[in-house]
């Protein structure tokens, strides 16, 4: 299997090894679609490890993570959880969005943040040590969350964090090419195009134009369809649903590509 395309924008690489070998949890904390959960892919892959991602949300509990009993037939069965199987088998283990979770997730992730390293199942009355190769990855938009959602100092001073942002014009116009096939103009085009909008604070948006976007758009024109309808589908109205910020984004766009 080929490795996930990726291309580095400085030492992130380099610290994930070593926060790796050291046992230590990473942090990754920047904007929605600027490569966090692409680049924990491509680690597992370059280290060789199993990697186990689960996608938080605001229903997420530790139980969907650690475990529960299931009925099989007349018997009561224990079933591990995502978690608790990485932490046995000594997976890579990604919580994407982990500030979406229920409080009880980040009760139970902690001793394993720390130089414990193990897993408490309260269910079960038993504490798990974390396989040598065990490695904790957990992602968050600090941008986004608000209020209760944000990670609280004592979660956050666990973990070695990276911050990810837009890539340089040249890096994300070379990473449309790479994973869509678009011409290198177009890719300019669509680059220059987020540029812009992300400038644009008076629209009062709550996301701006992400990379992921623009590979969405990418693809669509490398696909055959035109380009303005492939920005104003991929690019325009995932940002927002106001018709007036969609107008004016509309013909922006419309200008420059």
């Amino acid at each position: 299997m080929s490795a996930p395309y990726y291309h580095a924008t400085g030492k992130e690489e380099d610290v994930f090894e070593h926060a790796c070998k050291n046992n230590l949890p990473v942090l990754l904390k920047g904007p929605t679609g600027t490569g966090k959960s692409r680049f924990v892919e491509y680690m597992a892959h370059r280290l060789g490890r199993q990697l186990i991602t689960i996608s938080c949300h605001e229903e997420t509990s530790s139980t969907d993570l650690v475990g529960r009993f299931l009925l099989k037939g007349a018997e009561t069965v224990w079933q591990d959880g995502p978690l608790t199987a990485g932490v046995r088998t000594g997976a890579i283990v990604y919580l994407d969005e982990i500030a979406e979770a229920r409080p009880d997730v980040i009760v139970a992730i902690h001793p394993l943040t720390d130089h414990r390293r193990e897993l408490f199942i309260d269910k079960l009355g038993e504490s798990v040590k974390a396989h040598p190769n065990f490695m904790l990855v957990a992602s968050f938009n600090p941008g986004y969350q608000k209020g209760f959602k944000e990670l609280k100092p004592s979660t956050r001073q666990r973990f070695v964090a990276l911050a990810f942002t837009y890539p340089a014009p040249d890096i994300e116009a070379n990473i449309l090419v790479q994973e869509t096939g678009v011409d290198a103009t177009d890719a300019q085009k669509l680059v220059r195009i987020a540029g812009k909008v992300r400038t644009l604070t008076e629209l009062g948006l709550t996301e701006t134009v992400s990379t992921r976007l623009l590979v969405d758009a990418a693809r669509l024109i490398a696909g055959g369809l035109p380009k303005r309808l492939a920005v104003k589908v991929a690019v325009v109205e995932p940002l927002t649903d106001d018709l007036e910020p969609v107008a004016a984004l509309t013909d922006l766009c419309n200008l420059m590509i």
